[in-house]
């Protein structure tokens, strides 16, 4: 034991017996950390409390922790966090000992049945997304499945979503991707009601739809920083000036309707990697890539870590409690080049498990993500899950719409039309992104 543990006689016993008093009592520590292994490894539910094993895993086998691989990040160190007197339910121990799998670690696999619906079928799928409309001659890219390791993740079941969300509202909160998204849940609940636009901005950026015979909300806020933030670009990427954040204020685009919500998806990322200049505490603090100006540089990373910080605050300490999904950083696919100069994504089929995880950015803004959301499970509050896409996005670059995010891009000889620009960040619809409300509809129907 050396210095690390003093052992001084008892009173009373002399040398011998003091010895093997201390035998008996090391036999003893050793048969009770014994017995705690055993019964910790066979019942995973004592160990982990559920609202940690579900936030990050929603729903999944406790073994694998994929929202947690990149990095450092490989495991999340139980020992370390405060719980508190936080207690988990009956049902929810239940749930624990279910053993579920990780939905969020898997391959694709291919899937003969297709997409759940066309750009036919689905009058929702926005002309940058609608790859088939556009003229992309490949049909391959539809025929896949996401599938998680040791279980299989059920198609999304409209109907059941539908009944189990009656009366509810739900909001997707952020960029273009959300957007995205929006439209792929769109396209699959609209195949069992047909829903009515109930408002829109002078943009249609942020927009609303109501299911009337189910009493379902379901709305789209663009907030594309999630703190407040003046724009000055188009649809394309151009900007007549540089963007500026005010890194301490939160977008009232969304936290000025966030108490009308029962469920929330919420996710920021790669507009922070524009350039933009940066205000905290109302001074100007720096900028992240402003060639040719006298400011000083502040990273892309810095920002994105402290508009994460406020949006768990706000989150944590809203006195409104919804079921809130934190959606983690969405990788692109551009090759030779980036959207600005030339880059492309051709590929027709998704890469295989460890073929490719991704761009040094990818990590890093990744990393930071986790970080501040293990910091704010650990604060404890609202109730939040990590919705996990990485993984199974990074290994689809057949799946966004490249040039056919314009109609026919090319002409009658192949020769690719003036101002075309390949999108590899967004997906086509059908497509790749629909495996997200897949897994979005295990997670939140579970949960209710």
């Amino acid at each position: 034991m050396g210095s690390e543990l003093q052992v001084q006689p008892w009173p009373g016993l002399n040398r011998k017996s003091n010895q093997a008093w201390i035998k008996l009592l090391l036999l003893v520590l050793l048969a009770g950390v014994a017995f705690r292994f055993f019964v910790s490894s066979s019942n995973l539910g004592s160990v982990l409390p559920d609202y940690v094993r579900q936030a990050f895993l929603g729903g999944a086998h406790l073994s694998e922790p994929s929202s947690l691989e990149s990095g450092s990040e490989k495991d999340l160190d139980v020992e370390e966090i405060d719980f508190g007197d936080q207690r988990t339910s009956d049902a929810q121990k239940d749930f624990l000992q279910e053993g579920r799998c990780n939905l969020f670690t898997g391959e694709w696999v291919h899937d003969p049945a297709g997409p759940m619906y066309t750009n036919e079928t689905c009058r929702f799928i926005e002309s940058p997304q609608n790859c088939m409309t556009n003229g992309r001659p490949d049909r391959e890219y539809l025929y896949w499945k996401w599938k998680p390791y040791g279980c299989e993740l059920p198609a999304f079941d409209a109907e059941k979503f539908l009944d189990s969300m009656r009366n509810k509202s739900w909001a997707l909160i952020g960029d273009s991707i959300l957007r995205n998204h929006v439209q792929s849940m769109l396209c699959l609940l609209s195949r069992i009601e047909d829903p009515e636009e109930v408002y829109h901005d002078e943009t249609f950026k942020s927009r609303r739809w109501h299911f009337k015979s189910h009493n379902f909300t379901l709305s789209l806020i663009w907030s594309p920083f999630l703190i407040k933030a003046d724009v000055f670009e188009n649809d394309d990427g151009v900007s007549t000036a540089d963007i500026e954040l005010h890194l301490d204020i939160l977008d009232k685009n969304w936290t000025g309707l966030y108490q009308n919500f029962d469920y929330v998806v919420i996710s920021t990322g790669q507009w922070f990697l524009k350039t933009a200049i940066y205000w905290d505490s109302g001074k100007m603090i720096g900028c992240h890539y402003c060639k040719g100006r006298n400011l000083t540089e502040v990273t892309a990373g810095y920002a994105f870590r402290r508009a994460l910080q406020e949006v768990f605050q706000f989150i944590n300490s809203s006195p409104h409690r919804p079921l809130v999904f934190y959606r983690t950083w969405t990788p692109d696919h551009f090759e030779n080049g980036e959207w600005w100069s030339g880059g492309n994504c051709n590929r027709t089929k998704p890469y295989k498990k460890g073929d490719y995880d991704g761009k040094n950015i990818d990590h890093l803004m990744r990393k930071i993500e986790i970080d501040e959301f293990k910091d704010a499970i650990r604060l404890g509050g609202s109730p939040m899950r990590l919705l996990d896409t990485f993984d199974l996005s990074v290994l689809r670059p057949d799946g966004h719409s490249g040039p056919y995010r314009t109609f026919h891009p090319f002409d009658e000889q192949g020769r690719r039309k003036p101002n075309v620009v390949n999108d590899c960040l967004h997906w086509c619809l059908p497509g790749p992104i629909d495996a997200w409300n897949d897994i979005l509809m295990q997670m939140s129907t579970t949960s209710t």
